[in-house]
C-alpha cells in the first residue's frame, strides 16, 4: 500500500507540473538590454536582463518605510536626472522631474557587499511592460545612479515569464510598450499629486 501511495503521489506531481507548463507563456528571446516601461507612471527606462541576479532591482532614492492600515509600506523617489532616457519635447529638463511613489513591502533582503557593510533593501511588487507585454515582478529598491541601467531584471522574472536571453545582442524586442514624453509624464504626475492633496484635505 505504501508503494502504491508513493506512485500515486508522484503521478499527481507530474500531472501538476505538466498543467503548469501548459499555462506558461511561450518562450520569448530578448536582448541583454531592453526598454522597460513602468505601468503606473509610463516611465521608460533601460533595463539590463541579468541571469546573475535572482531578484530584479529598480533605481530609487529617499527610501522611507512607514505604516499604512497596520501594514508596512515604503515611499521612494525616482529622480529622472540620474537616467535621462525619457523622450522629451524640449520643454523640460530631466533634472526637473522627480517621481514619488508608495508601495506595500513584500519583504526585505540583506545584501552582502564586498568591502562594504551589508545593505538592507525593501522589495516591492511593480507592474511593467517589456516587448509589448505586461508583467509583474518583485523589485528591490536601491540607488543605482552609479550604474549604467536604472533597472535590472533578474532570474525570477525570466523564470516566471519564460524569458530567454541573447547575451550577444540588445534591443531585440519586436513590440514596443506605450510610454509618455517627459512633459506628459510631468503633467500626469502633477495632477496625481493634486488629487491626493484634495483627498487628504
Amino acid at each position: 500500500m505504501l508503494a502504491a501511495a508513493l506512485i500515486l503521489t508522484s503521478s499527481m506531481a507530474v500531472a501538476a507540473e505538466t498543467d503548469a507548463k501548459k499555462d506558461q507563456r511561450p518562450p520569448e528571446t530578448l536582448g541583454y538590454v531592453e526598454w522597460l516601461v513602468m505601468q503606473d507612471t509610463s516611465l521608460r527606462l533601460k533595463a539590463r536582463l541579468d541571469t546573475g541576479a535572482k531578484t530584479s532591482s529598480l533605481h530609487a532614492v529617499n527610501i522611507e518605510p512607514f505604516k499604512k492600515d497596520g501594514k508596512e509600506w515604503v515611499s521612494f523617489q525616482i529622480p529622472l536626472g540620474d537616467h535621462s532616457d525619457q523622450p522629451t519635447e524640449g520643454e523640460l529638463d530631466h533634472e526637473d522631474i522627480i517621481l514619488e511613489l508608495e508601495r506595500p513591502v513584500e519583504r526585505t533582503v540583506l545584501i552582502k557587499r564586498k568591502g562594504a557593510p551589508s545593505q538592507k533593501r525593501y522589495v516591492v511588487m511593480m507592474d511593467f511592460c517589456i516587448a509589448g507585454t505586461p508583467h509583474t515582478t518583485q523589485f528591490s529598491l536601491t540607488d543605482r545612479s552609479k550604474f549604467s541601467y536604472p533597472a535590472l531584471l533578474g532570474r525570477r522574472f525570466m523564470r516566471d515569464d519564460n524569458i530567454l536571453i541573447d547575451s550577444a545582442d540588445s534591443f531585440m524586442a519586436e513590440k514596443e510598450c506605450e510610454y509618455m514624453t517627459l512633459e506628459e509624464l510631468a503633467k500626469r504626475h502633477a495632477e496625481n499629486v493634486v488629487e491626493e492633496t484634495d483627498a487628504d484635505s
